[in-house]
């Protein structure tokens, strides 16, 4: 049997745990919300102890608090922020919308961690002072959601740029076949695709910081409907001011405590960056994997790196398993956008109460999406190599060749020389220097008009 101790919160007493720091209030909402067993991700748990910490020393400054006991509280909020103590958070996801048994399991957390250095605070009193879950649990997804932007997502798709832009240079003097619909286009550069995709990740980190500015405004101060009852005037721009200069994020206070805690425009704004961000990454994985299949029976115009087994029936099997995974994060992050705009949607008069599932949503997405561009980047487009031969022999294949012929010998006879190649298996450039009279261009004219390179400019 488990050993427990008995706490109280205001409704009564609760068992809880013996080994744990959380207390009645946790306990209560464990009991009520045996829905996922997922709790709030680490970093927003994290965050929420940056805030508590900024929160105990405003309040100190402000004489609200004597010294010692906010010092204590916000040593207990860092060792929060700092992790290793996530097991103390185990409130579900899916619980009330507002994030009230979280804002308290954190509140009794701190409590508990300075009870152990002999020091007595109040979980509502003292650790909540002018603070409300309404305003504290909105705040603590932006700072969480900005954090991992400003540390994981964008500096990730920078760097994928980087690499994307790295091969465009290799890959310039390499000659291919284009496709519009998946099919037979005019010649253009192996570098050049890169440098799309490359543009499209630049963009895509440009986005993240879009993203990043929507989450400056923190609702911070208006406690419980955002009119800032029971909370100094000067507490939020004291506290906010001391989260942007621990963060090195311009963080400021809401304009309007009414929007900022009634609605959540801002995180469906910025997960809509994020979206778009995934289908970028889409794109650039699906494109990668059809230049990359085969390797004898596709298009086979690049090699992707093997990094696996691709079968366990066919020996030798090799797929584009990283490509993939990005796939599926887009998906994954598709749906999460669904998720968010309707949790964006939960706000009623003076609050939003789906927030705990956005926060969650929110925080997932960074997530995936930073990793999987890390693992794009690493385990893909680092190793990726040009196969320059099969490049050549497409584009000399290829029906589109003749379009470079079409000032000179007009639509329709351009379009009979494509016609007659598909019937007969000869190329453009065997067919016309069959007819150079009948055509009325000379050899020269015949080699110029088809030099890929200059189909392919730059």
């Amino acid at each position: 049997m488990q050993e427990t101790r008995r706490e109280r919160d205001s409704m009564g007493e609760m068992e809880v745990p013996a080994d744990v720091l959380y207390g009645a209030s946790t306990a209560r909402a464990v009991e009520n919300f045996p829905i996922s067993g997922t709790p709030l991700p680490p970093r927003f748990l994290h965050a929420y102890g940056l805030i508590k910490a900024a929160a105990a020393r405003t309040n100190a400054d402000l004489g609200l608090l004597e010294r010692p006991v906010a010092e204590a509280i916000a040593a207990a909020a860092e060792e929060i922020a700092a992790g290793g103590l996530e097991r103390h958070f185990p409130v579900d996801i899916y619980q009330t919308g507002s994030g009230t048994s979280t804002n308290m399991n954190v509140n009794e957390v701190i409590v508990h961690l300075c009870a152990r250095k002999g020091i007595k605070v109040h979980a509502n009193d003292d650790v909540n002072l002018g603070q409300s879950s309404n305003d504290t649990f909105p705040t603590a997804i932006h700072l969480s959601a900005a954090l991992a932007l400003k540390e994981e997502l964008i500096p990730a798709l920078e760097s994928l740029a980087v690499v994307l832009e790295a091969k465009a240079r290799e890959f310039h003097g390499i000659l291919k076949i284009g496709r519009t619909h998946l099919m037979d286009a005019t010649p253009v550069r192996l570098g050049q695709e890169f440098g799309g995709w490359a543009r499209q990740a630049s963009q895509s980190a440009g986005r993240a910081q879009k993203a990043l500015k929507a989450l400056h405004e923190l609702p911070l101060g208006g406690t419980a409907v955002g009119t800032g009852l029971n909370a100094h005037p000067e507490f939020a721009a004291r506290t906010i001011a001391a989260l942007a200069e621990r963060t090195g994020i311009p963080f400021r206070e809401a304009e309007d405590h009414f929007e900022a805690q009634s609605a959540k425009d801002a995180c469906v704004e910025a997960h809509g960056q994020l979206a778009t961000i995934a289908v970028a990454l889409h794109k650039i994985a699906c494109d990668l994997r059809l230049l990359g299949s085969g390797p004898r029976c596709g298009i086979g115009e690049i090699r992707l790196p093997a990094t696996q087994p691709g079968s366990s029936i066919m020996p030798g099997k090799v797929n584009p398993v990283i490509a993939e995974s990005v796939t599926m994060v887009a998906a994954r992050v598709a749906g999460n956008q669904t998720t968010v705009s309707w949790c964006g949607a939960g706000g009623f008069l003076e609050l939003n109460v789906s927030m705990p599932l956005l926060a969650a949503c929110l925080l997932e997405s960074i997530s995936l999406l930073a990793n999987v561009s890390a693992a794009l980047r690493t385990k893909c487009v680092e190793g990726i190599q040009a196969n320059e031969a099969r490049c050549k022999e497409l584009i000399e294949y290829s029906l589109s060749m003749v379009t470079s012929l079409v000032p000179t010998i007009g639509y329709d006879k351009a379009a009979a020389i494509a016609k007659e190649s598909v019937a007969s298996g000869k190329t453009v450039r065997e067919l016309c220097a069959e007819r150079l009279e009948e055509l009325g261009i000379t050899a020269a004219q015949l080699e110029a008009a088809l030099d890929p390179g200059k189909m392919a400019g730059g």
